[in-house]
Formats: structure tokens, C-alpha cells, sequence
């Protein structure tokens, strides 16, 4: 019993907060007119307040986000042409990121070290992992395979790492630097700025819970290692 209780809350804490911010996203997605641009031309409009021209704004397929390589706040359609506060708040988060990268903020370039990185370990540790029993099997020596299972039991880290590091990097963009550039401005009336900060709160604990899930991994592949 206790046992499905503690499934229970980890499927709540890993599961709840990404379905929380589509909720919060999607209920502040409407078209709002009174809006003068939509989520590009205020993501462009915020890059040139804050002198970052040479950031350029563009639409993606892969998600909101900056790509700090091609120095570049790219946009889901919904968010690069809507007017809603989803869209603004959203484009004024990524902006963030940009600031971020121009002050050199170390938490986003250790991210960006470490999301490289993990892009290599992760295909070799989902090797490593699977190929411990063959192994063993194969050469009738342990230590292959607990050196085999070190391998991709170090490469969930990194992934997990990755997502831990992500939280504050996110967050600061948001609060630390979307808010404050929301609030100077006046942009959004103090009801709308109460909201953006909702969706901002959405999104950032959607990073808690890959944190969650990626430790939940590590745990998941130890137990099934040791039986």
C-alpha cells in the first residue's frame, strides 16, 4: 500500500507540473488586440531596448528557445505570431536567455557545456547499460560489467545534472530578467503581470520535474542492476 502511495505522489510530481503549465499556457493563449505586436515583434522590440541587435528572432518547429551559437530567440508559430500573454511573456522569457548570454552568466554556459556533453553520453550510457548482461555473459568477468554499468550510470547523471543546473538558469531569466523588462516597460496591466508570472512559474517547474524523473531514471536502473 505504501508503495503505491509513493508511485502515486512521483507520478504527481514528475507528471502534474507539465500538465499544470499547458493549462496555464493555453488559458492565456487568446488573442488579445490591444496588444501593439505579437510575440516576434516584442521579443525584437525588447532585443533592441536591451542593444542586442545582431540577436535575430525566428520561427521554430522545436520549441521556444535561445540558441546562444547562432545568437538567435527562436519562437513556436503560436508564440512568433499570436498576440497573448502567453506568446509576449514567452518571448520575453527568451529574451531573458539573450541577456543572459550577453552578461556571460556562468549557470548558462556551464548548461550549454554540460547539454553538449550530454548529448554524447546519453547514446553511449543507453549502450553501456544494455550491454552489461551481454557482457558478463560473454567474457565470465563482473568487473566488465560493473565497468560497463559505471559508464551509463555516469551518463544519466549528466543528464540529470543537466536539468538541475537548467531550474536556475531558467528561473533567472523570467524573474531576473523578462519581469523587470515587463515592469520598466509597463507593457501589461498589474493583473496581466500577475498572470505572466504564473506562466512563468508553470514553465520553470516543468525543469523540477525532468529533474525528478532523470534521478527517478538513475534509481530505476540501479534496483533493476542489483536484483
Amino acid at each position: 500500500m505504501h508503495l503505491v502511495v509513493l508511485a502515486i505522489l512521483l507520478l504527481a510530481l514528475i507528471f502534474g507540473p507539465q500538465l499544470w503549465a499547458r493549462s496555464v499556457l493555453s488559458r492565456y493563449s487568446q488573442h488579445q488586440e490591444r496588444y501593439p505586436g505579437n510575440g516576434a515583434e516584442f521579443a525584437r522590440h525588447l532585443l533592441s531596448k536591451c542593444g542586442l541587435e545582431a540577436v535575430k528572432v525566428e520561427k521554430t518547429t522545436l520549441g521556444d528557445h535561445y540558441d546562444p551559437t547562432d545568437r538567435c530567440v527562436r519562437l513556436s508559430e503560436a508564440n512568433f505570431d499570436g498576440k497573448s500573454l502567453t506568446a509576449v511573456t514567452v518571448a520575453a522569457h527568451e529574451v531573458g536567455h539573450a541577456i543572459q548570454h550577453q552578461q556571460g552568466d556562468p549557470k548558462l554556459l556551464l548548461r550549454g557545456k554540460l547539454v553538449r556533453i550530454a548529448q554524447v553520453t546519453e547514446k553511449a550510457g543507453s549502450l553501456a547499460m544494455f550491454a552489461v548482461p551481454l557482457l558478463v555473459g560473454v567474457t565470465r568477468a563482473p568487473s566488465a560489467g560493473i565497468l560497463m554499468f559505471l559508464i551509463g550510470l555516469a551518463s544519466l547523471g549528466v543528464s540529470a545534472l543537466v536539468h538541475l543546473v537548467t531550474l536556475p538558469v531558467e528561473w533567472d531569466a523570467s524573474f531576473g530578467k523578462a519581469m523587470p523588462l515587463i515592469k520598466a516597460g509597463q507593457y501589461l496591466t498589474p493583473t496581466e503581470e500577475r498572470a505572466a508570472k504564473k506562466i512563468l512559474r508553470a514553465c520553470a517547474f516543468t525543469y523540477l520535474a525532468a529533474s525528478l524523473s532523470s534521478l527517478l531514471n538513475i534509481w530505476r536502473w540501479i534496483r533493476f542492476l542489483r536484483r
